[in-house]
């Protein structure tokens, strides 16, 4: 019997069976269908789509011997209270088999504020570690040896100076800086459409993003200088189509900049990496990465016109979404976020965080992120899924699903392209509004019942479960106005002021304001006081009310 006679008999039988009662649908609302097949790919070209490991386009992974020559790094998000408290947390990790150093920062300095302003109070270091200068920064490495080291900052509006100060604490420590190794986030444009955390305006921010470029390039070669942020857009609520197209995009706006600057996209394109959401849709999320891979090389190839093979390599790290972990009967989402780094492994990250458990609750406890961290560590050397490249590869859903999203991917780019632009859509509110349009959507589904989440409004317990969470001392407020009183007492206040004067000026005469940045850090300006600096000049961004 000839297969397509063996599949119509098939389809007839079930066809005539009975099904559950519930939407067969992914985690973004596109259909599934039961069973895929050849005729799913047709057309299908391996030798172009796919490749190998390591060879255009990609989407099988941009090593050729990816984990079997090196396993991801295994990269804890973590900072709380002040610099002491985080640099007593980065040692326990490291102690432990943590690969790579991520610091989460307080909200105080993602806005770019010192930890004594009036609009920190209540802030300092309840999300994250407060750093407001070159001493803090001293303090959260002392005993790291930086020049050893992989880290990863999350900023991005008063990113380049967090950069600036980490550059300058390494050359306290002696460390050669064209060695330094790491990724920060610098991703604005995704603050404009998702997040909120911004500083100045979209054009001076996006001309801060290229000096960095220009200047890392020269000076820090090994440095990441943008993670091209799809996780935040991704927990706003977006879909997973919505995610990939509206990263990518916000990518190739950075590439835009950057090259109408003047700048060789080979001499910078090669150091920009990516940053995305691992959700439940196991499937639907491997199928994202492979596409964004593919897209970003054919893009970098054919658009801009790279040379360089590691200017179409889409590095990324992945995170496990944050949005999927529940406070109802908060050990599931043990479960949930092993499922999320499989998937992320067998997408071919480049590094990984695994949430913990009681992060929907509080800051992680010592004995939750270990437990997220010994989740990857079993994945990476129990389960064998390091052992083989891309082995979902061939398959007729997974392949299938990955041109599928690649091609809803571009038409959104023409979407984007009749809106004028990234920064055009940003203006109007359209980004802001499909994001949101899509979060309510969801939670329909859910309140609904027409999309289960275990513990929440299916399969629920009566009695809660108890979790010791971690609470951060008020005594980090009181810490960090005090020592910031005693640097300011402390430091040449004269030199400050010539340094913040020339970053003024620079920014003036819209020159590189990385180098008059950086005398900043070294000289122990605040961060708040290099923000001020530059706010004088770019003045501060509102965002435009949508309805």
């Amino acid at each position: 019997m000839k297969h397509d006679e063996a599949h119509e008999i098939w389809r007839g039988q079930y066809d005539k069976a009975g099904k559950r009662n519930v939407d067969f649908v992914t985690q973004s609302s596109a259909e599934v269908e039961p069973l895929y097949t050849p005729s799913d790919l047709a057309g299908f070209d391996p030798s172009g789509q796919l490749s190998d490991p390591g060879s255009y386009p990609y989407t099988r992974g941009i090593h050729p011997t990816m984990y079997r020559g090196r396993l991801w790094t295994m990269r804890q998000f973590s900072g709380f209270g002040t610099a002491v408290d985080t640099n007593g947390r980065y040692t326990f990790l490291l102690v432990r088999g943590q690969t790579g150093l991520s610091v989460a920062f307080d909200f105080p300095t993602l806005m770019g504020y010192d930890s004594d302003s009036p609009r920190s109070e209540g802030e300092v270091g309840k999300c994250g570690v407060a750093i407001s200068s070159l001493e803090d920064m001293e303090t959260m490495f002392d005993g790291i040896p930086m020049e050893q080291v992989s880290t990863s900052m999350t900023i991005n509006g008063p990113a380049a100076m967090l950069f600036c100060f980490y550059v300058a604490a390494a050359e306290r420590q002696g460390a050669d800086i064209s060695k330094l190794r790491g990724t920060v986030q610098n991703d604005i444009l995704k603050e404009y459409q998702a997040q909120h955390a911004w500083v100045f305006p979209v054009e001076p921010a996006l001309k801060i993003i290229v000096d960095m470029f220009e200047w890392a390039s020269e000076h820090t070669p090994q440095w990441n200088t943008i993670s091209i942020s799809g996780y935040h857009i991704r927990e706003a609520g977006s879909t997973a189509v919505q995610e990939l197209a509206f990263t990518l995009a916000n990518g190739f706006e950075y590439v835009e900049r950057a090259v109408a600057a003047g700048l060789d996209v080979d001499d910078f394109a090669p150091r920009l990496s990516f940053f995305w959401d691992v959700h439940n849709d196991f499937f639907e999320e491997i199928a994202k990465m492979r596409a964004a891979r593919r897209i970003w090389a054919r893009h970098m190839r054919e658009r801009y016109g790279a040379k360089k093979t590691r200017s179409e390599m889409m590095r990324f790290h992945c995170q496990t979404a944050g949005v999927s972990l529940t406070a109802q009967q908060p050990m599931n989402n043990v479960v949930r976020v092993a499922y999320q780094a499989m998937a992320a492994a067998l997408a071919g990250a480049q590094s990984l965080h695994t949430n913990s458990l009681d992060e929907t609750l509080a800051l992680p406890t010592e004995g939750a992120v270990k437990l997220a961290l010994r989740t990857q560590q079993i994945l990476a050397h129990e389960t064998g899924v390091a052992n083989v490249m891309d082995p979902l590869g061939g398959s007729y859903y997974v392949e299938s699903m990955t041109n599928r999203m690649e091609q809803e991917a571009e038409n959104l780019f023409e979407q984007i392209n009749k809106l004028g632009g990234v920064v055009r859509g940003i203006e109007g509110g359209w980004y802001q509004r499909q994001i949101a349009q899509s979060a309510l959507r969801f939670q329909h589904e859910v309140e609904q019942h027409r999309r289960v989440v275990v513990g929440v409004n299916d399969f629920m317990d009566q009695d809660g479960e108890e979790l010791e969470i971690l609470k951060v001392s008020e005594a980090a407020d009181t810490t960090q106005r005090e020592r910031l009183a005693s640097l300011r007492a402390r430091r040449d206040n004269g030199r400050v002021e010539e340094c913040l004067v020339a970053l003024r000026e620079a920014a003036e005469r819209d020159e590189n304001v990385i180098p008059p940045m950086l005398d900043c850090a070294r000289s122990y300006c605040t961060l708040y006081e290099m923000r001020h600096a530059l706010e004088a000049v770019y003045g501060a961004y509102r965002e435009p009310v949508f309805f």
